[in-house]
């Protein structure tokens, strides 16, 4: 269901987007005003769990649950962090908040540190996204300034301050532990669990770790009310509420962020809002949220057999099947940061599954052992593949050993590094096979259209 919204994106594109008088003529910090004077944390919770905010940062968790979580009282300070590392190839809407949109994300922190009992929230920003930062320390000092963070915000007595974290260049520290290890000046590694971050966070004190656009939506819910947000949504049965931005890149003739209500499909996202394949070719597949999700060929239908709320969707094309958390998940698939990656028919698969598997045995910390090793074994076949020089044992391995790392490690890395090998090698297989007994032949051996 296509339905354009501007709760989060209504001044992009505008020269004075990221400024405090631009975002309190959209009606800017009212509503942190009214959560720090007339609420208290079990209500600010309870609205939030009544939007049906699901994370935005790819696990799609209930935003107000993992609010919940926090202890009432620890006798350790509590901490809000906000993960802006935003590493996740194809994805690339968070950063449009922090350029274009800044006072959004500092007032979802205020709502946010309040909900959670912390006074102090760090935003964990990547480090090569210099005018993110640039903007975000530009919108806590308007706010400073104006009353809005500092020991009296809005004059009441609740003390609130915002800070910018410079990340560490890893994609491994956009997961939430080995981001508060970054974060305390540590290796970025992830961490076990339990303890959660609820628990021993930041400093080794109850932590809230969340991404920067579930942050920064928090203003427009308590504005509406969490009910009213969740309404919005065409998922608001499937707990899926509100409004996000949608993402997609690579082979669209109009590649960007577009903000609609929960519910839109692929096939809106790719050619009424991304304008279609370009060069007017074939979609031959779409990753749908991120590298680490599994790719769906354009012939891929839904099939969830004996399941009454897929029955609508059930045998239909898998390009109709609305976008959430749930709906993807049931039916094999994964969300993720809801950034999909359009690949024509005029790409070739196989140096697709090639580059990302390089990516990921670049950026695997190295800490477990069977993503250590498995995304480096994987990348090794796929070279002799790619040279023509691999076999149909070596191809079958690939299946072997991305079920070998996935649940097996400490983190989600190694699933998601695993998600994209096993979906490519079952859904182009014989594209695979062209380049083992022709060289490839028969494909066009290029990622450019």
């Amino acid at each position: 269901m296509l339905k354009r919204t501007t709760y989060l994106s209504h001044s992009y594109g505008k020269p004075d987007a990221h400024t405090l008088g631009n975002y309190e003529a959209h009606g800017g910090y009212r509503a942190a005003r009214m959560v720090l004077s007339t609420m208290t944390r079990e209500r600010a919770i309870d609205e939030m769990k009544a939007a049906h905010v699901r994370g935005r940062g790819g696990a799609g968790f209930d935003c107000g649950t993992k609010w919940s979580f926090m202890p009432k009282e620890s006798g350790k300070p509590h901490y809000l962090v906000v993960n802006a590392d935003e590493g996740e190839p194809g994805t690339f809407k968070d950063r449009t908040i922090m350029e274009q949109n800044p006072h959004a994300l500092v007032e979802g922190c205020i709502i946010g540190a309040f909900a959670i009992g912390a006074h102090a929230a760090y935003i964990y920003v990547r480090d090569e996204l210099h005018l993110s930062k640039e903007r975000l320390w530009g919108a806590i000092r308007e706010a400073k300034e104006r009353g809005y963070l500092g020991r009296n915000p809005f004059g009441t007595s609740y003390s609130m301050e915002v800070y910018v974290h410079t990340g560490a260049g890893a994609y491994i520290c956009g997961e939430e532990t080995a981001l508060l290890n970054s974060l305390e000046g540590r290796r970025g590694e992830p961490r076990l669990k339990p303890p959660f971050p609820a628990q021993v966070g930041a400093f080794g004190c109850p932590t809230t770790v969340n991404n920067v656009e579930t942050i920064a939506i928090a203003p427009t819910v308590f504005t509406m009310g969490g009910d009213n947000f969740s309404k919005l949504s065409a998922l608001h049965d499937w707990n899926d509420g509100g409004a996000r931005l949608f993402g997609v890149s690579g082979h669209v003739k109009n590649p960007g962020i577009y903000e609609c209500a929960v519910g839109l499909t692929l096939r809106e996202l790719i050619y009424d809002l991304g304008g279609g394949i370009l060069g007017d070719g074939q979609l031959l597949a779409v990753i749908p949220g991120g590298s680490s999700c599994p790719v769906h060929r354009a012939d891929e239908i839904v099939d969830v057999p004996n399941n009454e709320k897929f029955a609508p969707y059930h045998g239909k094309s898998f390009l109709d099947l609305p976008l959430g958390v749930d709906t993807f998940r049931g039916a094999g698939s994964m969300l993720g940061t809801c950034c999909a990656i359009v690949l024509s028919d005029k790409a070739d698969p196989v140096l697709a599954l090639h580059n990302v598997m390089r990516f990921y045995r670049h950026e695997s910390c190295g800490q477990c052992t069977p993503c250590r090793e498995g995304c480096g074994w994987i990348e090794r076949i796929l070279d002799k593949i790619v040279q023509g020089q691999g076999t149909v044992e070596e191809l079958n391995q690939i299946h072997e050993i991305g079920s070998n790392i996935t649940g097996n490690t400490i983190c989600a890395f190694g699933d998601g590094a695993a998600q994209p090998a096993l979906s490519f090698v079952r859904k182009f297989r014989a594209e695979l096979l062209d380049y083992i007994q022709t060289g490839g032949s028969h494909q066009t051996r290029s990622l450019t259209v």
